[in-house]
C-alpha cells in the first residue's frame, strides 16, 4: 500500500549525444588483471561479464527510456544482450576523435554517468563496464539502432577490428551486445541459468515494469522466462514470504525523495523468528547494508517504541524495545536510487552516503507512523510480536550467562564431551562434531590430536527454524556446540574468538546423517551466520564401500567409484572374488579406518558449505524445516529425482 504522493521522476529530458560521454583514462591492463575490475577470473567473474552489459541497460530502464531487455545464453556460451532503449551514441566523440561507440567499448572509464545530463542515476557508477567486458572476450560485436539507421561494431580482444558501418534500418531504437568470454582468460566459461536467472529476477523487482527476458538457446539447456512485476519490491517481498504466514495481509509500501534521490522500502512480518532485510543502492545488492539500512533500523526501533508507549502497549516501568526485538519475524526491502553513490571499497557492498541515513529515516518514521495510527491492528500485532521477541531476548540472555564460555585463563570448563586438541591457534585447528558416542570415540582414538577436536552429539537435535533464541540457549544438544566453538551465538557472535577455524561435520551417509546435517547448517545459518559467511564449515565424506580382496582393502565413496575399483582388484581375472560391504555408519569403522578415509588431510574429502544467495539460503530453510508441510512437500516431490547415496 503506497503511503507517499512524493514520486521522483528519473524520466531524462536532456538529450544524449556524444557530448554528454566523458573519458578519463585509456584502457590498459585489464587482460593483465581482471580480478581488479570484475573481481575474480572464477565462474562469479564470468557471469559479472553479463551483469555489466545489463545494468547499462538498466540504467537505460531508470532513465525512463527502455522497457524490456532480453539476454539469451546462445549455443557455444556466446552472450546477446538487447534492449530498446536510447542506442549507445555514434556520433564522433569531441573529445577522442572515434566514434563514441567505439570509445565507450574500448577506453576504461569511458560513459556517461561522470558527469552530464545522460543520466541522473546509474548502478555502473565506475564506469568501466562495457569496455571491460570487451578486453575480457575473444570477440563482441555492437548494434545500434537509432530509428533511422543500424550501426555495427567488431571488436576482438578488445581491439577494433570492424570500423563502425550504417544501413538504413527503420526500427525501435535500441543497443544489441553479443560477445563471448575468453577462455585464455576465465577458468570455465560455462554460464549458470539459474545464476544468471536469480539475478536477473532480481532487477526486474527493483525496476517496477520493467519486462526482463532470459533464454538459455544451448542445445539440451533450452529454457526461458521472461519477469515483469508490476507491484516492484512490493512483489518481491510477497515472493520472499511465499511460504512464511504473515502478521498482515499487505506488504507496507513507503516511499519519498529529496533533490535528485529516492528512497522506498516494503516491508511484511510474518510468524517466523529471523529477519531478512536486503538493501540495494541503485539496483546494486549491499550485501553490507550502510547508510540506508541504519536508516531505517532507527527508525523503525524508534516508531515501533514510540506507538507501543503512546497506547500502553509497552508498560511503563517496561524498558524500550531493541532493535532486534522490532525486526523479528521482518521480510523488508530497502531500495535508493541516487546521484554520485559512494560504496566502501570496489566491490560496492556497502553504501556510504550519510545524506541517505537522513532521507530513510525520515521517511521511515514519518510515514509509518501515519500508517500505524490509520492500521491500529496491524501496529498491534507487529508490537506484540516484538514484545515477545524482547522477553524471549531477557530469557537468552539469561540462558546465555549460564552457557558462555570463558577464556580458557578464567579456568571455565569444556563441554564434558569435546575432547579438545593442543594446538591453542585457532587458524591451525578444527573441530569434528560427529553423530553419537560409538563414532565419537573411533574419531577420537584415530585422530591426530595435535590439531583435531572431537565433539560428540547424541539424541535427536532441536529445529531451531521452530524456536526462539532462549530455546536455543538453553538446549541441551545445542549448548555443546556453542561452549566449544566459544565464539557466543546471535548478535553476539564474534567470528574472532572462534576457537577452530575448520568446523567439519561428520555424519552417517544416510537419511539421519543428512537430518543431522541439515539442523547444524540450520542451527549456524540462523544463530551463527558469520560461520558460514566465512566459508569455517564443512561437511566430511565418509566412504560409502569397503572393497577386499585376499589382504587388499580399498574404499569408495559412491557407485561408480565402487564398479571402477572392483573392475581393478580383479584385474586380469574378471571371475576374481571381490568382498564388497556397505559401511552402515561412522562408528562401525575402527579407528584406522576413520583416520585414513576421512579425517587424514593428505587423503580426506571435505566439503566447505557457503553461502552465495542469502535470500535463497532463507527460502530453502523455511521450506525444508519451517512449519508448513505443503511447501516442504511440493519441494520434495519436485525435487527427489535428484537424491543421490540414502538409505532406505
Amino acid at each position: 500500500m503506497s503511503m507517499s504522493e512524493e514520486i521522483l521522476d528519473l524520466k531524462v529530458t536532456e538529450t544524449y549525444d556524444e557530448n554528454q560521454i566523458q573519458v578519463l583514462e585509456g584502457l590498459e591492463a585489464v587482460r593483465k588483471r581482471p580480478g581488479m575490475y570484475i573481481g575474480s577470473t572464477s565462474v562469479q567473474g564470468l557471469h559479472h561479464l553479463v551483469y555489466e552489459i545489463v545494468d547499462n541497460s538498466i540504467d537505460e530502464a531508470l532513465a525512463g527510456y527502455c522497457s524490456h531487455i532480453e539476454v539469451t545464453i546462445e549455443p557455444d556460451n556466446i552472450i546477446s544482450v538487447v534492449d530498446n532503449g536510447r542506442g549507445i551514441p555514434t556520433g564522433i566523440h569531441p573529445q577522442m576523435g572515434i566514434p563514441t561507440l567505439e570509445v565507450v567499448l574500448t577506453v576504461l572509464h569511458a560513459g556517461g554517468k561522470f558527469g552530464g545530463d545522460g543520466y541522473k542515476v546509474s548502478g555502473g557508477l565506475h564506469g568501466v563496464g562495457s569496455s571491460v567486458v570487451n578486453a575480457l572476450s575473444v570477440w563482441m560485436e555492437a548494434e545500434v539502432r537509432d530509428g533511422t539507421q543500424k550501426h555495427v561494431m567488431r571488436f576482438e580482444r578488445g581491439k577494433t577490428v570492424q570500423q563502425i558501418s550504417a544501413v538504413p534500418f527503420e526500427s525501435e531504437t535500441g543497443t544489441t551486445i553479443r560477445f563471448q568470454a575468453d577462455p585464455e582468460i576465465f577458468e570455465t566459461i560455462e554460464y549458470d541459468y539459474v545464476v544468471l536467472h536469480k539475478r536477473l529476477r532480481e532487477q526486474a523487482f527493483l525496476n517496477a515494469g520493467v519486462r526482463i527476458t532470459l533464454t538459455d538457446a544451448r542445445p539440451g539447456k533450452e529454457a526461458s522466462e521472461t519477469m515483469c512485476y508490476e507491484g516492484g519490491i512490493r512483489s518481491f517481498v510477497e515472493h520472499l514470504n511465499v511460504n512464511k504466514t504473515p502478521l498482515h495481509s499487505e506488504v507496507i509500501y513507503i516511499e519519498g525523495s529529496r533533490d535528485n534521490s529516492m528512497a522506498e522500502v516494503a516491508m511484511q512480518y510474518t510468524d517466523v523468528y529471523n529477519t531478512m532485510l536486503i538493501s540495494f543502492a541503485n539496483n546494486i545488492n549491499t550485501t553490507e547494508g550502510g547508510t540506508h539500512e541504519t536508516g531505517f533500523k532507527s527508525a523503525l526501533t524508534k516508531v515501533i517504541n514510540d506507538y507501543g508507549r503512546k497506547y500502553n502497549l509497552i508498560k511503563e516501568n517496561d524498558a524500550n524495545l531493541m532493535g532486534e526485538d522490532a525486526r523479528e519475524g521482518l521480510t523488508a526491502i530497502i531500495s535508493v536510487k541516487l546521484q554520485e553513490a559512494q560504496f566502501e571499497g570496489q566491490t560496492k557492498t556497502k553504501l556510504g552516503n550519510s545524506d541517505m541515513r537522513n532521507l530513510v529515516e525520515t521517511m521511515v518514521a514519518e510515514k509509518l507512523s501515519t500508517f500505524f495510527e490509520e492500521n491500529p491492528a496491524t501496529a498491534r500485532s507487529i508490537i506484540e510480536k516484538a514484545i515477545g521477541a524482547s522477553r524471549a531476548r531477557e530469557a537468552a540472555r539469561r540462558a546465555r550467562e549460564l552457557t558462555r564460555r570463558k577464556s580458557a585463563l578464567d579456568g571455565a570448563t569444556l563441554p564434558g564431551k569435546l575432547r579438545d586438541c593442543n594446538e591453542r591457534d585457532a587458524a591451525l585447528t578444527e573441530i569434528y562434531i560427529v553423530e553419537g558416542d560409538s563414532a565419537g570415540g573411533s574419531a577420537t582414538q584415530g585422530r591426530d590430536s595435535r590439531f583435531q577436536a572431537i565433539l560428540p552429539l547424541w539424541g535427536k537435535m532441536l529445529n531451531v527454524e521452530k524456536a526462539r533464541a532462549d530455546k536455543v540457549y538453553g538446549n541441551d544438544k545445542l549448548s555443546p556446540v556453542i561452549m566449544a566453538l566459544g565464539a557466543g551465538i546471535g548478535e553476539d557472535f564474534d567470528v574472532n574468538k572462534l576457537r577452530y577455524h575448520k568446523v567439519i561435520i561428520m555424519a552417517d551417509a544416510d537419511v539421519d546423517g543428512a537430518h543431522i546435517r541439515t539442523l547444524l547448517l540450520t542451527f549456524f545459518f540462523r544463530f551463527m551466520r558469520p560461520l558460514l559467511d566465512g566459508g569455517y564449515v564443512y561437511a566430511a565424506v565418509p566412504p560409502l564401500y569397503k572393497l577386499t580382496r585376499g589382504k587388499t582393502i580399498r574404499v569408495a565413496y559412491d557407485d561408480p567409484e565402487r564398479d571402477r575399483i572392483s573392475a581393478e582388484m580383479r584385474g586380469d581375472n574378471p571371475n576374481a572374488k571381490v568382498d564388497i560391504s556397505r559401511f552402515k555408519g561412522l562408528g562401525e569403522m575402527n579407528p584406522h579406518e576413520l583416520w585414513e578415509t576421512t579425517m587424514d588431510p593428505e587423503t580426506r574429502t571435505l566439503k566447505r558449505i557457503t553461502l552465495e544467495d542469502a535470500a535463497r539460503a532463507d527460502e530453502i530453510f523455511t521450506i525444508l524445516m519451517g512449519e508448513k508441510v505443503e511447501p516442504r512437500r511440493d519441494y520434495i516431490e519436485k525435487n527427489a529425482k535428484y537424491a543421490k547415496n540414502l538409505d532406505f
